[in-house]
C-alpha cells in the first residue's frame, strides 16, 4: 500500500517506539472514552456451513465436504442451538461460516437446492431470520466477502455484520503465502466489503489475524486502510487484534506464533491509530495468561464470549467462564458490563443503524448508555425488585463505610471481581466537588449516571448520607387525593396512555369529562378521609379554556374550603392563558386569586428539546415550561419538578434536565421537591410502535433518586420516590440511595394505571408508615408544602372508610365510533 506523507510520518513513529511507551499512550486515549468498563457480549456459536471455496493454511474451521456429514446446518439444528443460548442467558447470535463454497463443491450446490436456495448467502438470511424471530437473539453475520446487494439483504435479518480484512498485504497471497489459493482473501475484495458495508449503515466488524507473515508496517498499512473507510463512513463498531494459533493438521502448524509483547504492540498501535472511541477487541480465549496485559496495552472488548458453544475457529482454546473473566477483568482494574452484538454507539440511534425489522428488539434490550439491559425489572409492572435495599439507617462515622459494603442497592446482574478499581478516582473527583459545594456540569453528572458495580454504590453512599446530613432519618408523605377530571386530550404524546378520544392514539378505555358536583364530591371524601391536599390534572380537552380551570378551583374551595389545591401543569397553565388571551402573570394570579395553591411539576418529562421532538412534538417546549415555573414562583406559586425518563433518552438528556432545573431554582427558590417518574412503558403508543426502550433499567431508577439529591444539593432539598412507579422495594431502595419522601397516599390513581402499571391506586397511612420504619426511619405526615400535618388531619387519616366508586362522566362526544358505523 501507497501512504501518504503524514500517514508515513505516523507509521514510522510508531514502529520506532516501545511497546510500553505505546501502550501508556493508548491507556491514556481509551481511558478516556471508556473510563473503567471492557465490554463483553454473551453469544452463542451458530456454524452454519463449515465448507469454504478458500484454503488458508492455518485453518481448521474450513474443511471439504465429508461423506455422511450435512453441507449445512439444518433449520431445526440452527434453532437448537439458538434457544440453548437463549436459555443460557446469551443475546447475540453469532452466525460464522465459509465463503461462497457452492462456487467451488457440487455438494453444497446439491445441498442448497434442496433447502430451496441458490447461495449460501440466501440460506444464511433465512437461519438468521429464523432465529430472530423463534428466540429473540440478535443475529451478527460473519459470512466472508459481499456486495451491496448482498449486505443490504442481511440488513434486515442482523443487527450488524462483519469481516475480518486480516491483512492488507499482497504478498501473502503469493505461492507459499497463507492466502494462497483462496481468492475471497484478497484484500481489494475485502476493504470493498467494509467500504459498502458503510454506505449500507451497517454496523461493521472488521479486524486484523496477526503472525501470519506480515510484518509490522504492513499491519499498520492494514489498520491505516480501515481508519480511511471508518472516517469517510463512521460504521466500524469494533477493531479485532487477534494473534495466529498454529494449529496442527494445517500447512502453518510449525509456524512461529507472535509473542505477547508483538500482540500487545499491535493492540497498541490500533488505539492510537483509531482513537478513543474506537472499540479495540482482543479474544481472551487466545491469550488466557495475558488478560491484565491486553488490557494494558489499551483495549476495551473481549468480544463474544459464549456459556454454550465453543469458539469452532479456535476449538482447542475453550472460553473463559463469565464469573472468571470478570474476576481477571477487575484484577486489571477494569469493570465488565455486557453490550449486544451492536455497540452502544450504534445502538442508542437505531433509526440510522439498524433496519425497521430489528429496531424495536434492540431498543427493548438496551439500557440508557446502550449497554444490554442486565435485569428484566420495568416500571410499574410488578416485577420484584433486582436487590434489596439498606436494612435501616447507615451508622456514623467510619462505620458507615464497612457497613454499606452489604447493604447498599447494589444492581444485581452486574460482574465485578475484588480487585482494587481503576478509575475510581474520577468519581472520588466529582463527589468530592459535591461535597464542596462546587457545581457540576453536563459531563460530571452523566459520569455519575454511568456508576456501576462499586462506582453505583459510592453514589448510592453519598447520596444517603446526604440526605441524612438535611433530612435526618425521617420520611416524609403527604395525604391526598388524585383527581384527573378528564382524559379526553388533543395532544399526542407518545408516551401518553391515559388521554383517550377522537385524536388519541391509544384505544383502550372510553373518554371522560367529570362535571364539577363528582369533583365536589371527591374533593369533600377526600378531606373526610384525612387529606390536606388534591392534586388535579388532565388532558388538554378541546373545549376546556383557562375558564374551566378558573372554575374547577372555584367549586373546590367553595366545597372545602381548607383543602390545598395543588393543580395544573404548565401545559394546562400556558394553554389556559393562551385560550383567555392573558399574559402567564395575570392568568396565574387569576387562579391563585380562585384558590389554586401549588403547581404539580409534571409536563416535564425531559427538558430538552431534542427529546421533546420525538416523544411530546405538539407539547410546549423546555424553554415554555421553564417560563412557566418560573412566572409561577414570581406570583407566589409553589411547585415540584418531575423527570420522565427512560424512553428514548439518553444521560446527556438527563443531565441537562437537572441542570436547568438546579438553575431555575438558584433563581427562584420555588420548587419544593424533586420528583423522578420512570416510564412506564407496557401500554404507551410509543412503545407499542416499538419506538421505545422498557423504560430505565433499575439500576438507573435507582440512580436517578440518588444522582438527582447530590447534583440539586442544596437548592432542593427533598427527593420524592414514587411508590406507584418503583413498587414498595424499589421505593425503599430509592430511600436508601438518596430519596426522603414517599409521596401522596392518593386515592385514585389513572395515569400510571393507564400504562400498564399494577401498584395500585392507595397507599394508606397505615402501610407508608409500616414501610417507612421498616427501613429503620421515621414516618412524618406532611402537608403539600413540607410543614406538619394538623393533628386533626393526621388522626382522620388513619382508619379512614372505603372510598365510594367514583363515577367518571361520559364525554360521549370525543368517543370514537365502531368502523361500520363509521362507515354508514
Amino acid at each position: 500500500m501507497t501512504l501518504d506523507p503524514a500517514d508515513r510520518r505516523l507509521a514510522d513513529r510508531l514502529l520506532s517506539a516501545p511497546t510500553d511507551e505505546l501502550a501508556a499512550a493508548a491507556r491514556a486515549k481509551r481511558d478516556a472514552d471508556a473510563g473503567r468498563l471492557l465490554t463483553y457480549s454473551r453469544k452463542v456459536f451458530i456454524p452454519l456451513t463449515q465448507l469454504c471455496r478458500d484454503v488458508c493454511h492455518y485453518c481448521t474451521f474450513a474443511h471439504p465436504p465429508r461423506p455422511g456429514e450435512p453441507a449445512y446446518l439444518s433449520a431445526d439444528q440452527v434453532l437448537e442451538i439458538a434457544r440453548a443460548g437463549a436459555r443460557a442467558g446469551c443475546r447475540e447470535a453469532l452466525f460464522t461460516l465459509g465463503d461462497k463454497p457452492e462456487l467451488r463443491y457440487g455438494a453444497a450446490r446439491e445441498a442448497l437446492a434442496r433447502l430451496g436456495h441458490e447461495t449460501t448467502l440466501s440460506y444464511l438470511a433465512e437461519m438468521a431470520g429464523l432465529v430472530l424471530r423463534e428466540t429473540g437473539l440478535l443475529p451478527h453475520l460473519n459470512p466472508g466477502v459481499m456486495t451491496r446487494a448482498d449486505i443490504d439483504r442481511l440488513r434486515t435479518v442482523s443487527v450488524s455484520q462483519g469481516i475480518m480484512l486480516e491483512s492488507a498485504s499482497e504478498r501473502l497471497r503469493r505461492r507459499g503465502g497463507p492466502h494462497f489459493g483462496s481468492p475471497d482473501k484478497d484484500p481489494v475484495l475485502r476493504l470493498e466489503t467494509v467500504r459498502v458495508a458503510g454506505e449500507a449503515a451497517v454496523p461493521f466488524t472488521t479486524g486484523i489475524l496477526i503472525g501470519i507473515g506480515e510484518t509490522r508496517r504492513e499491519r499498520i498499512e492494514a489498520l491505516l486502510a480501515l481508519r480511511d473507510l471508518h472516517d469517510c463512513h463512521g460504521h466500524l463498531q469494533e477493531i479485532i487484534i487477534q494473534n495466529f494459533r498454529a494449529k496442527p493438521g494445517t500447512r502453518m502448524a510449525q509456524a512461529p506464533e507472535p509473542n505477547l509483547d508483538d500482540h500487545l504492540w499491535t493492540i497498541a498501535v490500533a488505539r492510537l491509530i483509531f482513537g478513543p472511541e474506537m472499540n479495540i477487541q482482543a479474544p481472551p480465549n487466545l491469550n488466557p495468561g495475558a488478560l491484565a496485559e491486553m488490557v494494558a496495552a489499551g483495549i476495551n472488548d473481549w468480544g463474544g464470549v459464549s456459556p454454550v458453544t465453543p469458539d469452532h475457529v479456535n476449538p482447542e482454546r475453550p472460553w473463559p467462564t463469565l464469573d472468571r473473566l470478570a474476576e481477571q477483568t477487575a484484577a486489571a482494574g477494569k469493570f465488565l458490563v455486557e453490550r449486544l452484538a451492536i455497540y452502544p454507539t450504534y445502538a442508542r440511534d437505531v433509526e440510522r443503524w439498524v433496519d425497521p425489522a430489528l429496531r424495536t428488539a434492540a431498543l427493548r434490550a438496551i439500557d440508557a448508555q446502550g449497554f444490554a439491559r442486565a435485569d428484566d425489572w420495568v416500571p410499574g409492572a410488578g416485577i420484584e425488585s433486582p436487590v434489596a435495599p439498606h436494612p435501616g439507617p447507615l451508622p456514623a462515622s467510619g462505620a458507615r463505610e464497612e457497613a454499606a459494603k452489604g447493604s447498599s442497592p447494589r444492581f444485581s446482574g452486574e460482574r465485578e471481581g475484588p480487585a482494587k478499581r481503576e478509575g475510581e478516582g474520577q468519581l472520588a473527583g466529582i463527589l468530592d466537588r459535591i461535597s464542596a459545594g462546587e457545581m457540576l456540569g453536563e459531563a460530571d453528572i452523566v459520569q455519575l449516571f454511568r456508576a456501576r458495580g462499586s462506582e453505583f454504590d459510592r453514589v448510592c453512599r453519598a447520596a444517603d448520607e446526604l440526605r441524612q446530613r438535611v433530612n435526618g432519618d425521617t420520611v416524609s408523605y403527604v395525604v391526598t387525593r388524585n383527581i384527573n377530571y378528564t382524559n379526553v386530550c388533543y395532544f399526542r404524546c407518545q408516551f401518553c396512555a391515559f388521554s383517550k378520544g377522537k385524536l388519541t392514539e391509544n384505544l383502550r378505555g372510553r373518554p371522560y369529562d367529570l362535571d364539577l358536583p363528582e369533583i365536589r364530591r371527591r374533593v369533600e371524601e377526600a378531606w373526610d378521609r384525612g387529606a390536606t391536599e388534591v392534586c388535579m390534572q388532565g388532558g388538554i380537552h378541546p373545549e376546556y379554556t383557562g375558564a374551566t380551570y378558573l372554575r374547577i378551583c372555584r367549586a373546590i374551595k367553595e366545597a372545602v374550603p381548607d383543602i390545598h389545591i395543588h393543580a395544573f401543569s404548565p401545559l394546562e397553565i400556558w394553554q389556559g392563558a393562551k385560550t383567555l388571551g392573558r399574559t402567564l402573570p395575570d392568568f396565574l394570579r387569576e387562579l391563585k386569586a380562585a384558590g389554586l395553591s401549588s403547581l404539580p411539576g409534571t409536563a416535564a418529562e425531559i427538558l430538552d428539546d431534542e427529546v421533546r421532538a420525538v416523544i411530546c412534538p405538539d407539547k410546549i417546549k423546555t424553554g415554555q415550561w421553564l417560563e412557566v415555573m418560573e412566572t409561577a414562583h414570581a406570583v407566589g406559586l409553589r411547585s415540584t419538578v418531575t423527570i420522565m425518563y427512560g424512553h428514548v433518552d439518553h444521560y446527556e438528556h438527563w443531565a441537562r434536565h437537572l441542570l436547568r432545573i438546579r438553575a431555575l431554582q438558584s433563581r427562584t427558590g420555588g420548587f419544593t421537591e424533586f420528583v423522578p417518574l420512570p416510564f412506564v412503558p407496557m401500554e404507551t403508543p410509543i412503545y407499542l410502535k416499538g419506538r421505545a426502550r422498557r423504560g430505565p433499567t433499575y439500576r438507573e431508577a435507582v440512580l436517578m433518586h440518588a444522582v438527582s439529591r447530590l447534583v440539586l444539593h442544596p437548592v432542593i432539598t427533598n427527593i420524592q420516590t414514587s411508590w406507584v412507579k418503583m413498587g414498595a422495594g424499589g421505593a425503599a431502595a430509592c430511600l436508601a440511595a438518596g430519596a426522603n419522601d414517599l409521596g401522596g397516599t392518593l386515592m385514585n390513581e389513572s395515569i400510571t394505571r393507564a400504562a400498564g402499571a399494577v401498584h395500585g391506586q392507595e397507599m394508606p397511612p397505615e402501610n407508608m408508615e409500616a414501610l417507612i420504619r421498616s427501613l429503620g426511619r421515621g414516618p412524618r405526615q406532611r402537608t403539600t408544602l413540607y410543614a406538619d400535618a394538623p393533628a386533626e388531619r393526621k388522626a382522620a387519616s388513619f382508619g379512614a372508610p372505603e372510598l365510594t366508586e367514583p363515577v367518571n362522566t361520559p364525554a360521549r362526544r370525543y368517543e370514537r365510533q365502531p368502523q361500520s358505523a363509521a362507515a354508514d
